[in-house]
């Protein structure tokens, strides 16, 4: 099963327009310093510490004085937390909003035949109410969330292994509340364990704590940078599950400064995109500019000649990495 940012895009190319080698550079050819600065991890938590905690040893193991995780892990709750170094925080917010995918062990109070329970698990697909726990940080209020699919793994008496894809902000401790009530039997959440998070998988990148910290020292104490370029990624890797759109160098400088993407500045787009949705806006370097919501489709982004085709939310590029294109009025 999928989550919905995991649907395959094609590229539709809308002018040509050759990048100039002198600005810019691509992402894996940062220098270190630079390349920890806009660098993100795919990092396994542990049962145990508060994502807040990891977070803050990451800080401490790599020197810098800024990095933030995307989507809370409570403390025995463990897997995927992406943590976004240095500069690279301002693309948080960008995969807070990204679906996620969890591996459950759900206990329940009493025995249920499968086909019972596979019925109700089904009827858990879709939209679904759910208010937050008391223990939550967040208001008590009920929302809507989208479940995107329940597949049963195993079921063996009183305990159910399940996996779950949902959207951003679901509560699966209480997902097993709910599905207990159901049932008319009541079950709670034994074990969870996120197995993916936007474009992050269990299975792709996954690292340690001790493998950050092995790959540090390496490079530290032998300059072998080899290993820390692994355990490290480009935190355009952290944007990967939104549409993107490519511009041309004259386009950069103006977004850098906060300005919104014009039909004039776009060199091609993904398909798949709709008004209003998230997108990532790129160099042809592959060097994140910018994200912001899509004022048009796809084919319109691909076809308009004049308007403007993202407004944008957040810069990730700093202004002067590429050469002013545009005039300031008089």
């Amino acid at each position: 099963m999928r989550l919905p940012s995991e649907e395959v895009r094609e590229l539709i190319i809308k002018s040509e327009d050759p990048a100039e080698e002198k600005y810019g550079k691509k992402p894996a050819d940062r220098p270190i310093e630079e390349y920890i600065q806009k660098g993100v991890i795919n990092l396994d938590k542990q049962a145990g510490p508060t994502s807040h905690e990891v977070t803050s040893w990451v800080k401490k193991i790599l020197e810098i004085e800024k990095a933030g995780h995307s989507g809370t892990l409570d403390p025995n709750v463990t897997g995927i937390l992406p943590i976004m170094l240095g500069n690279a925080t301002k693309a948080v917010d960008a995969l807070l909003t990204a679906g996620k995918e969890y591996i459950c062990l759900m206990k329940l109070h009493n025995d249920v035949p499968e086909k019972s329970l596979k019925g109700i698990l089904t009827e858990f697909t879709g939209n679904i109410y759910q208010k937050p726990s008391l223990k939550s940080a967040v208001k008590r209020e009920t929302r809507i969330r989208t479940i995107y699919y329940i597949d049963l793994i195993e079921h063996d008496g009183k305990n159910v292994l399940f996996r779950v894809g949902s959207e951003a902000g679901t509560y699966i401790r209480k997902l097993c509340n709910d599905i207990g009530f159901a049932l008319g039997v009541g079950a709670h959440m034994q074990e969870l364990r996120r197995t993916k998070s936007g474009p992050f998988r269990e299975d792709e990148t996954l690292i340690t704590l001790h493998d950050l910290k092995d790959a540090f020292v390496e490079w530290k104490e032998n300059n072998n940078e080899e290993h820390l370029r692994k355990v490290v990624l480009p935190m355009e890797e952290g944007l990967a599950h939104l549409p993107k759109i490519v511009i041309r160098d004259s386009a950069v400088d103006a977004i850098c400064h906060g300005a919104s993407l014009a039909a004039s500045g776009v060199v091609s787009v993904q398909t798949g995109i709709k008004k209003g949705d998230l997108v990532a806006v790129f160099t042809q370097k592959g060097e994140a500019v910018s994200f912001g919501s899509a004022q048009k489709k796809s084919l319109e982004i691909q076809k308009a000649a004049t308007g403007i085709m993202v407004n944008t939310d957040r810069v990730l590029m700093l202004p002067g990495t590429y050469p002013r294109g545009w005039k300031s009025k008089a």
